[in-house]
């Protein structure tokens, strides 16, 4: 069976060991592998693809092995996903200490360190009960903080 690739505009913040990333998953439902997997599912590989338009937050850290998350945000929009990349790129540029919200799901606290920015996450998935983390997501090269939101805005236009 042929791996199914997974496309669509992700903001990825982070490293292997801590990140935070904001995407809206899409999948060619052409793909051989995803025909196959439709077939084996008894459903058509449109519907096995789904439309690709629902954002979801990933996340990962100092957590427990089985304690990866992620939730989705049905209703979520490409322009607010936009407009919290614009106001993470405008604090980044301002060089100072800040804070950006992406509604009350997360929240990114940053500091400038040399050439780099130290970012702290603070998600909160939507579910009821669901615990709050907080993520170090460490120092990040500045220069490819403002690359992958360059090119994350640009995947969304």
């Amino acid at each position: 069976m042929s791996p199914i690739a997974v496309g669509g505009p992700e903001l990825f913040l982070g490293t292997e060991a801590a990140y935070v990333a904001l995407a809206r998953p899409e999948i060619d439902p052409t793909q051989p592998g995803v025909v196959y997997a439709a077939q084996e599912a008894g459903v058509s590989p449109e519907e096995f693809a789904g439309t690709g338009d629902t954002w979801a937050v990933m996340y990962d850290g100092d957590f427990d092995e089985d304690d990866e998350g992620g939730f989705e945000l049905p209703g979520a929009r490409d322009v607010e996903a936009d407009d919290f990349a614009e106001r993470l790129q405008q604090a980044l540029a301002a060089g100072e200490p800040f804070t950006v919200e992406a509604g009350n799901f997360l929240r990114l606290d940053g500091r400038p360190s040399g050439a780099a920015w130290v970012i702290t996450a603070h998600v909160t998935p939507p579910e009821e009960g669901a615990a709050a983390r907080t993520l170090e997501l460490g120092a990040l090269p500045a220069a490819e903080l403002l690359a992958a939101l360059e090119s994350f805005r640009g995947s969304l236009a």
